[in-house]
C-alpha cells in the first residue's frame, strides 16, 4: 500500500538529513584511516522507514527510560539476537572493546546512514553519536524519529572504553618551524570554543550562516551536545582548560587502538603498537598559552584548517573564532576548509595543502604509524560522543 504523502515527504527529508550527517563520518573515516574498514565479523543489515513525534534534548536523561536490565544484560541479548549495529570505518573500536569487556561475540551488523534500522527493529542496539544520530532518534523536527525519552543508551565513557575524538593537529615540522603561529591559532580557536560553549544557540546560527549541511533545528541541538563534549571529560568532571590534553584519556585511546585497529601494512601495524603518547601528542603549546595575553608574532600569518566534514556545530569553535575576529586579533588570517572530499585531513596536513586539521587521535596515530609526521597540539573533545541506543521494550 502506498504511503500517505505527508509521511513519505517526511521520510525523504529524514533520509536526506541523516545521509548528509552520517555519510560525512563514513567518507572522512574511510579516507583518513589506513586501517581496515572494520572487523571481519561485521555482517550486513537491512533498512526501512521511521516515524516522528516530540522534541527533546539528548541529555534528558539517558538512563531514566529503563532500570530493569543492566548494561551486560542488554548487550548479551542484543548480541545473542545478532542485532547490534555500527558503521565501521573506524567507529567500531569502542564497540569491540565494550563487547570484549563483557566476553561477548564481536559480531555486529553494518549500520547504514540513517536510523531506520533502529526504527524498524532490524537493529535493536544501534550506534549513535550524542550530537547527531541520538538527536534524530529523540527529536521530532525534520529528519527526526520522535522517540523522546522512550529510549535508553549505553555510554562509552561510563563503560571505560571511550576514545578521544576531535582534536587539532599539524605536522611536527610545522610546529617546530612556526611555534608562534601554532600558539596564536590555538589561543584564538580556544577563545572561539569558549564563546561557543557559553552561547551555543548563537554559535549554531553562525555555523548555519557559514553554509550548514543540516537544518537550523538540528544545528541548534548539535551545538548544545557538542558543548558537553568540550567541557566534560571521560570521568564526567568539568573541564576548565578547554583544549587541554589529558594523559589518562590519551593513554586509554591508544591502548584500545592498539588492540583493535588493523592496518594493511604489517610494519605499520608494528609501529602502531609501539607508539607512545609522546610520539603523537605535544601539550607544550596549550600550556604556553594558558597565561598568554593574546599577543603573538606568528611566523606564518595566513593559515588554513581542514575539518572532517561540512560546516556544522561539531566545528563551531572555529567558525565563531573567525566570525568574532579572534583570529584577526591574534595576527592571523584563517581559511576554514570543509572536509569529506577526496583528500582526508591527515593527508592534506601531511602534504602541506593545509596547515592544521581536525581529526581523531586514532586516525592520527594510524597515519603516523603508516609514515606520516603528524602531532596533536590540542584536544577539543574531552570525551567520547558515541552511545549505543535501544528501546527498553525490546529488552523485556
Amino acid at each position: 500500500m502506498a504511503e500517505p504523502i505527508g509521511r513519505k515527504d517526511k521520510k525523504m527529508k529524514r533520509k536526506h538529513l541523516t545521509k548528509l550527517l552520517s555519510i560525512g563520518c563514513a567518507a572522512a573515516m574511510s579516507a583518513m584511516l589506513l586501517a581496515g574498514c572494520g572487523s571481519s565479523s561485521k555482517t550486513s543489515g537491512d533498512a526501512s522507514s521511521g516515524s516522528a513525534a516530540a522534541s527533546v534534548s539528548a541529555s534528558a536523561e539517558n538512563e531514566s527510560a529503563s532500570s530493569e536490565l543492566s548494561t551486560k544484560e542488554v548487550l548479551t541479548k542484543a548480541a545473542k539476537d545478532g542485532k547490534i549495529g555500527n558503521w565501521g570505518l573506524g567507529n567500531q573500536y569502542e564497540l569491540l572493546a565494550l563487547l570484549a569487556k563483557y566476553n561477548l561475540s564481536d559480531k555486529y551488523l553494518s549500520q547504514d546512514y540513517s536510523m531506520d534500522q533502529f526504527d524498524n527493529d532490524s537493529i535493536t542496539l544501534a550506534s549513535a553519536m550524542t550530537y547527531n544520530e541520538l538527536g534524530l532518534v529523540k527529536n521530532s523536527y525534520d529528519g527526526g524519529y520522535g522517540y523522546g525519552n522512550k529510549v535508553n543508551v549505553i555510554d562509552m565513557n561510563k563503560e571505560g572504553v571511550a576514545m578521544l575524538e576531535d582534536n587539532i593537529f599539524c605536522t611536527k615540522q610545522f610546529a617546530k618551524e612556526n611555534p608562534e603561529t601554532v600558539k596564536a591559532f590555538l589561543y584564538a580557536s580556544m577563545k572561539g570554543w569558549d564563546y561557543a560553549v557559553k552561547h551555543p544557540e548563537e554559535a549554531a546560527q553562525i555555523v548555519y550562516k557559514a553554509g550548514s549541511s543540516v537544518s537550523q533545528d538540528h544545528q541548534k541541538y548539535m551545538a548544545g551536545e557538542v558543548a558537553k563534549l568540550v567541557t566534560t571529560d571521560m570521568d564526567g568532571k568539568t573541564v576548565t582548560d578547554l583544549g587541554s590534553i589529558q594523559k589518562k584519556a590519551v593513554d586509554q585511546t591508544l591502548s584500545i587502538a592498539k588492540k583493535y585497529v588493523k592496518l594493511e601494512d604489517s610494519s605499520a601495524q608494528k609501529k602502531l603498537k609501539a607508539l607512545k603518547d609522546s610520539d603523537v601528542v605535544d601539550d607544550s603549546f596549550m600550556k604556553s598559552i594558558e597565561k598568554s595575553d593574546g599577543s603573538f608574532k606568528p611566523e606564518k600569518k595566513s593559515v588554513s584548517i581542514q575539518l572532517k566534514w561540512l560546516p556544522q556545530a561539531q566545528f563551531m569553535g572555529y567558525y565563531v573564532a573567525e566570525s568574532k575576529g579572534y583570529y584577526k586579533d591574534a595576527g592571523l588570517t584563517v581559511k576554514i576548509v570543509s572536509g569529506g572530499g577526496d583528500i582526508s585531513e591527515t593527508t592534506a596536513v601531511n602534504n602541506g595543502t593545509v596547515d592544521f586539521g581536525v581529526t581523531w587521535l586514532t586516525n592520527l596515530a594510524s597515519a603516523d604509524a603508516a609514515g606520516m609526521n603528524l602531532v596533536e597540539v590540542s584536544q577539543v573533545f574531552q570525551r567520547s560522543g558515541l552511545d549505543l541506543v535501544y528501546k527498553p521494550e525490546n529488552f523485556k
